[in-house]
């Protein structure tokens, strides 16, 4: 090395890169932060010592505050909506990304006053390094905290009002487009639509994707009957629309729940799926493939939401500026339509 040229000061990154970990671990590991596992810990001091990295005191005072945990909050009232297929999938996959960044994940309730109340003093106290927020409806009090709150907050699904600066989501518009614009290709030409809440985002989303793939055929696109993407008022909407619209050719259903309950609801009254009334659903969730008959359905790329979620947490927290993220939607095609 020539004489007089000062050596390049190392980055956090570099030890990182090194060290074969993420940024955010190698900065928790030399802050003497919990919840980093021996190995990993292991290597990234193993990496200072070679590159000769020295932290900077304002990115350490930082980092000291990290709780190492993460967040996914949910806007529900039964505990049981975790169990719930698609919130299943989703678990998984930021429980995935999570673990990656050794960042534990905590799960919150938050429609009742009780459980807002406790979100809000999570957000206010910093009791955990960011947060996911997940199925916000219109007017939502979660949509005020998150704008509020100092730490990082990445939505999952764009909520109903608010133009967020970092979310992931589906192609929801193109997916509901896709799934009336099969049953139209088949020769259906009166086709209705089952809707998902419509004080949400993914309720509006599919219901414009129906009603825009009607209009383009020159098709006029039925009054929805709303669901809350459950079988038993998939079920009771399909029999609306059996009420109102008996020569009814085919049904979009805006998730596979509800597309059950509506072939549930077919069977019983003797219509005969896909001769009759051809069925699509939305989701690609397991009740899809044993329905009978099965579901045509849009894949989402469920698990991916929650990891990909989780990943932009972790950039965040990690100091990096992500960009909004839509994941794509495709069509599977079953007995039902």
């Amino acid at each position: 090395m020539t004489e007089g040229v000062p050596r390049r000061q190392s980055t956090l990154d570099e030890v990182a890169e090194l060290a074969g970990v993420s940024r955010s671990v190698a900065s928790r590991v030399l802050n003497n932060a919990p919840h980093v596992s021996r190995a990993k810990r292991e290597a990234v001091e193993r990496a200072v010592h070679r590159l000769g990295y020295v932290p900077n005191p304002t990115a350490r005072a930082l980092a000291t505050r990290q709780t190492g945990a993460a967040a996914l909050v949910v806007s529900g009232e039964d505990p049981s909506i975790f169990a719930d297929p698609f919130f299943a999938q989703v678990i998984v996959g930021a429980s995935a990304a999570l673990e990656d960044a050794d960042l534990h994940l905590m799960l919150c309730l938050a429609a009742s006053d009780r459980g807002r109340r406790r979100v809000e003093q999570l957000l206010r106290s910093k009791g955990a390094d960011g947060v996911m927020l997940m199925a916000l409806r219109e007017d939502d009090p979660l949509s005020r905290m998150a704008e509020e709150a100092e730490m990082p907050v990445v939505f999952g699904g764009r909520p109903v009002g608010l133009d967020p600066r970092w979310y992931v989501d589906v192609d929801n518009v193109g997916g509901a487009r896709q799934a009336t614009e099969h049953l139209i290709s088949a020769g259906r030409t009166r086709v209705a639509t089952i809707a998902g809440r419509l004080d949400t985002e993914v309720g509006r989303a599919r219901y414009r994707g129906y009603r825009d793939a009607m209009l383009a055929a020159g098709l006029d696109p039925y009054p929805p009957e709303v669901g809350d993407f459950t079988e038993s008022t998939g079920a009771a909407a399909m029999a609306a629309l059996l009420a109102n619209h008996p020569d009814l050719e085919g049904v979009f259903a805006a998730n596979d729940n509800m597309g059950a309950g509506a072939l549930r609801t077919l069977r019983e009254a003797g219509r005969p799926v896909p001769g009759d009334v051809a069925v699509v659903g939305f989701d690609d969730l397991a009740v899809a493939r044993i329905a009978d008959p099965p579901l045509t359905t849009v894949h989402q790329p469920i698990e991916a939401l929650g990891r990909e979620m989780a990943r932009m947490l972790v950039a965040l927290i990690g100091g990096q500026d992500p960009t909004p993220l839509i994941l794509p939607t495709r069509l599977v095609t079953r007995a039902s339509a």
